[in-house]
């Protein structure tokens, strides 16, 4: 295994994903909810994430081959997504857990395109292509499996603070969680312009 490779990989997935600061949002999002559900939510939203990372991992370039589809469109659309989740958070939509279930909220917002986003996918896939060799490949889908155990460790033990914050604290965690998703995926949409109009000059 290369070493190098591994710290690189696992070092760049890390910041992309953000473990601890996807905590606000998954509390946002499953605050309601009982402490088996929220555990549930988050091993389902980890799981998928790394199914949609491996996925593309192997598959990636191939996909957006066939389908014609650039990087920018797929940063738009994760953006324009994260949008919508964000809006809910911001006006409160998203606070009922009996408008989503677990599971919907394990596949969408949190699996993809919260964890398992834009960013994470090009890099993985700049990654693959760089990969020369069997070592390289190892230690890339090692560095993947280790951003994956730290978000789940992250998201499965975030229930400890919600018994400090409460419930009233999940209001402005909420709020905060809408603000800064909006923040991303503003980001997002700016890139996906920004990288068709690179494309085109």
């Amino acid at each position: 295994m290369d070493v190098r490779v591994f710290g690189e990989a696992f070092v760049t997935l890390f910041v992309i994903t953000d473990p601890l600061g996807t905590i606000p949002i998954f509390l946002a999002l499953t605050g309601g909810r009982t402490r088996k559900a929220r555990s549930r939510a988050a091993a389902q939203a980890v799981l998928v994430s790394l199914a949609v990372i491996c996925s593309f991992a192997v598959f990636g370039q191939q996909i957006l081959d066939y389908l014609g589809i650039g990087i920018p469109a797929l940063q738009g659309a994760g953006g324009l997504l994260l949008l919508l989740v964000a809006l809910d958070l911001l006006t409160g939509r998203a606070e009922d857990p009996k408008q989503v279930e677990d599971v919907n909220v394990a596949l969408v917002p949190l699996g993809t395109p919260l964890l398992a986003g834009p960013g994470a996918i090009v890099a993985t896939i700049l990654f693959v292509r760089r990969a020369d060799g069997t070592e390289d490949y190892v230690a890339l889908a090692l560095a993947i499996l280790a951003v994956h155990v730290a978000l789940y460790l992250s998201l499965r033990f975030s229930g400890g603070i919600i018994r400090v914050i409460r419930e009233s604290g999940i209001v402005l965690v909420s709020r905060i969680a809408g603000l800064l998703l909006a923040a991303i995926a503003v980001q997002l949409v700016a890139d996906s312009v920004l990288g068709f109009v690179t494309e085109a000059s």
